[in-house]
C-alpha cells in the first residue's frame, strides 16, 4: 500500500490574459503545506474510492485514466482539500489519484505526463508543479495559437505550462481565511474568461513588471514588506481585478480587512472565496487569525487558520 500526501496552492494571479505577443495566461503561486490531500492505496481488480469527500468522482475518473486495461484501484481518501474556493482541490486531487496508480503499478510516469493524463495545467502551470516541486513558481503560460483562446484550465487541453522560476518559500506564516460559499467553477467560469478576455495589453504590463522587478526580488532577498506591496498591487489590476468584483461585499472588505490588522500583503486566491495574507511574526499571526475568525464569525461564516508554505512538493511513501 502506497500514501500520497499532497498540498494545496495559492494562486496569486495570471499574468498576461491580452496574448499580444502571441502567449497567453502565465501564473504565479505559492504551494501550501495545510490544506492538503491524504490518500492511500493498493491494487484491485475494479475502481474503489472510499472515504467521505465530494472529490471522489474526480478521483475515480482520474485514476481510470492512468490504470492499465484490466486492472483496477483501491483509493481511501483520510483528508481532503475543500472545492471550488481557490485551494487547486482539482488539480491535487486529480494528480494524486493517476499519482497512486502509477505507483501502485511502477508505470514510471513523470508528474507532468500524468497531468497530461487527466487533463490539468491547461491554463496554469501553478497546480501541477506545486505537487511535482513546492515553493514559489512562477509559470509562463502557452502559445496562444496552439491553446486558441481564453479558457480556465478545467476547460483547456494544452499541455501544462512550463516553470519559468522556482524558489523555496520564505519562512513567513500565511494567515488563510475560508469564507463559507465556493468561487465561480465550470460554465460559469468558462462564461467569465469569455466576458473579460482579452485583458487591456498596458495592465498585463502593470502586472509582469511588478512580479518581474518587486515580487521575485523580494522572494529571493526575503523581503516581506516588498513583497506584500507587490501583492496589494496585483489586486487592483488585470484579471484578478476582475476576480474580485465579482466577489460579494463582504469578501472584498476581508481582503482589506487583513491588511488593516497587520498583515504584510492580502489577496483573493484564484476565484476565490479563500483569502490569504502574510506575517513575519507568530504572534502578530495569531492575533490576525483571531481578528480575521471574528470577522467571518459576524459576516459570511468560515475558518482562519495560521499555515505554511511547502517547499517539497507532495509526498509519496510505502505503508
Amino acid at each position: 500500500m502506497i500514501r500520497i500526501k499532497s498540498p494545496s496552492r495559492l494562486h496569486l494571479s495570471l499574468i498576461d490574459l491580452n496574448a499580444e505577443i502571441d502567449r497567453v495566461d502565465g501564473g504565479l503561486g505559492i504551494t501550501l503545506d495545510y490544506p492538503g490531500m491524504n490518500l492511500t492505496a493498493e491494487k484491485s481488480d475494479t475502481i474503489n474510492i472510499t472515504g467521505n469527500s465530494d472529490l471522489a468522482e474526480r478521483i475515480k475518473r482520474s485514476a481510470g485514466s492512468v490504470l492499465p486495461g484490466g486492472h483496477g484501484i483501491n483509493i481511501h481518501i483520510e483528508d481532503d482539500i475543500l472545492s471550488h474556493v481557490g485551494l487547486g482541490s482539482g488539480t491535487q486531487s486529480a494528480l494524486s489519484a493517476a499519482s497512486a496508480v502509477n505507483e501502485v503499478y511502477k508505470l514510471g510516469l513523470s508528474v507532468r505526463e500524468l497531468a497530461e493524463k487527466v487533463g490539468r495545467g491547461g491554463t496554469s502551470g501553478i497546480g501541477v508543479a506545486s505537487f511535482e516541486y513546492g515553493g514559489f513558481l512562477v509559470d509562463s503560460g502557452h502559445k496562444f495559437d496552439k491553446k486558441g483562446g481564453f479558457s480556465p484550465s478545467a476547460a483547456s487541453k494544452a499541455d501544462p505550462a512550463p516553470i519559468v522560476f522556482r524558489h523555496d518559500f520564505p519562512d513567513w506564516d500565511i494567515i488563510l481565511a475560508l469564507p463559507d460559499g465556493q468561487g465561480a467553477h465550470d460554465t460559469k467560469e468558462v462564461d467569465i474568461f469569455k466576458k473579460e478576455c482579452p485583458i487591456p495589453l498596458e495592465e498585463v504590463q502593470d502586472i509582469s513588471h511588478v512580479i518581474l522587478m518587486q515580487i521575485m526580488p523580494a522572494i529571493l532577498e526575503e523581503d516581506i514588506d516588498t513583497f506584500g506591496k507587490g501583492i496589494n498591487h496585483l489586486q487592483s489590476t488585470g484579471f484578478k481585478k476582475r476576480e474580485i468584483a465579482l466577489q460579494s461585499e463582504d469578501i472584498k472588505n476581508l481582503i482589506k480587512f487583513m491588511n488593516d490588522v497587520g498583515t504584510k500583503g492580502s489577496g483573493m486566491s484564484s476565484f476565490g472565496p479563500a483569502i490569504y495574507g502574510f506575517s513575519d511574526s507568530r504572534i502578530q499571526s495569531k492575533k490576525i487569525q483571531k481578528d480575521v475568525q471574528n470577522m467571518l464569525d459576524d459576516t459570511v461564516g468560515g475558518r482562519a487558520i495560521i499555515t505554511r508554505p511547502n517547499n517539497t512538493g507532495a509526498k509519496i511513501s510505502e505503508v
